[in-house]
């Protein structure tokens, strides 16, 4: 790969998807590309860079694809699904017990694995939940990776990392070498592609923003062009969550970080104009589901 041919590929990754790749990062984009070169039977990335440059648009796509498809697993760094089962869920239940009904998003959710363990933590306040309307959207700019994830099929490397032994025998069904999340999990997300870069309004307002491990591979302006527009797709006590290397400092001052919750952020009242309605509440006890 020439560095014309390199200067290229980061300039069409940024406009069509936000990667921002440092001038390091030559031998990531070869690694990834290499492969989809040769599965179009082309001769190398040069080739692949002429054909985009001429308009091959499904080549685009699985340009972008390959390069914005990023590694994750069940409960993923543990510490914000603890946070949004012993705190975040049961503070939402006492303030929406009204309405009885909440939305949660997870951004960027790749194969599927962290909108699920959502769900399960979800079918896990049992009794608490009983009766309320439920919406987990979970979005990403990949169409290749949403199909794996609305079929909900996993390999037995893929089950074991991060996923509870009884949550497997609980929830997923095994079929060869495979594990299918069972029926009712599934039916808990709707997965829809998504391009942060585009205006998401029309996605309306969530109580919970999972946001994790997307962020840092873009540039600061981007950044905070995300973070206003997730701060008006809020509601005035809900919840980001961002990534452990992640973080809206030096950012933007739309959200403010929670005391001793890593990770966890809300809207900040003095930005917003908007009441928070406290707080995170003590936890609540409820009864796990059977």
């Amino acid at each position: 790969m020439t560095p014309a041919d390199y200067d290229y590929l980061r300039k069409f990754l940024k406009e069509r998807s936000g990667l921002d790749l440092s001038a390091d990062k030559q031998y990531l984009v070869e690694s990834r590309l290499l492969p989809l070169a040769r599965k179009a039977s082309l001769p190398g990335i040069p080739d692949l860079v002429l054909k985009i440059r001429n308009g091959d648009g499904r080549l685009a796509t699985d340009v972008v694809e390959a390069m914005t498809t990023n590694e994750t697993f069940f409960y993923r760094d543990k510490i914000p699904f603890d946070h949004l089962r012993e705190t975040i869920l049961p503070g939402l239940i006492r303030a929406r017990a009204a309405r009885k009904s909440l939305r949660i998003w997870s951004a960027a959710s790749s194969t599927g694995q962290e909108p699920y363990s959502i769900a399960m933590c979800v079918k896990e306040m049992g009794a608490a939940l009983a009766g309320w309307r439920i919406e987990i959207v979970a979005t990403d700019l990949s169409q290749e990776v949403l199909e794996k994830s609305k079929a909900g099929v996993y390999s037995q490397f893929e089950v074991q990392r991060g996923l509870p032994i009884q949550h497997l025998m609980k929830y997923f069904t095994q079929t060869g070498e495979l594990w299918q999340l069972n029926a009712d999990i599934r039916a808990m997300v709707q997965f829809r592609q998504l391009n942060l870069l585009q205006d998401f309004s029309h996605l309306g307002t969530f109580d919970v923003i999972f946001c994790r491990n997307v962020l840092i591979y873009f540039d600061q302006d981007t950044k905070a062009v995300i973070f206003e527009r997730m701060a008006k797709g809020l509601e005035a006590d809900g919840t980001l969550l961002l990534g452990a290397a992640e973080s809206v400092v030096g950012i933007t001052d739309a959200f403010r970080p929670i005391t001793e919750r890593r990770g966890l952020y809300q809207l900040n009242p003095a930005r917003s104009g908007r009441p928070m309605g406290g707080l995170m509440p003590q936890p609540l006890k409820v009864a796990a589901a059977r």
